[in-house]
């Protein structure tokens, strides 16, 4: 997480919100990797978590990813969740919570509403205090630009 942090913090430099994400097959081996690509793709769904789940697919060759972790820098948003639960990945990390738009426990819970075909592990909370500080800097930093 400690990595996936110092990553995230470079595309923050770049003006995307910074959070970065990896998925790891059921060997621990790195088979997805994204970062936001909202603002550089002009894409709505240029999520760091859709970035790399998009990537470990592909190269597994198999939409679902039960055996699979996919790692984060900030708590899942609705979208998020949702394509997680629809690609039953077996379980979730992440660092920050959000609760204003979190989905795995901000919010909702997205991944154990009776209303998912899939319900996945997920545990919060890994470098919370360290992921907190540097998405408050970022957006600080962001508002007093703008004034």
């Amino acid at each position: 997480m400690g990595r996936l942090l110092r990553r995230a913090n470079r595309v923050g430099d770049s003006g995307e919100v910074p959070v970065a994400a990896l998925v790891l097959d059921c060997h621990g081996r790195c088979i997805g990797y994204g970062v936001n690509r909202r603002e550089r793709d002009q894409d709505p769904l240029g999520h760091a978590e859709l970035v790399a789940l998009q990537q470990a697919t592909s190269i597994r060759g198999d939409w679902r990813c039960n055996s699979c972790t996919l790692l984060v820098t900030l708590e899942p948003c609705p979208m998020c969740a949702g394509a997680l639960v629809q690609a039953r990945m077996g379980q979730v990390i992440f660092a920050a919570k959000d609760p204003k738009r979190g989905a795995m426990g901000g919010t909702i819970d997205l991944s154990s509403h009776e209303s998912a075909h899939h319900h996945m592990r997920v545990i919060g909370g890994v470098l919370e205090r360290e992921a907190s500080q540097m998405l408050e800097c970022w957006f600080r930093q962001r508002r007093r630009r703008s004034v």
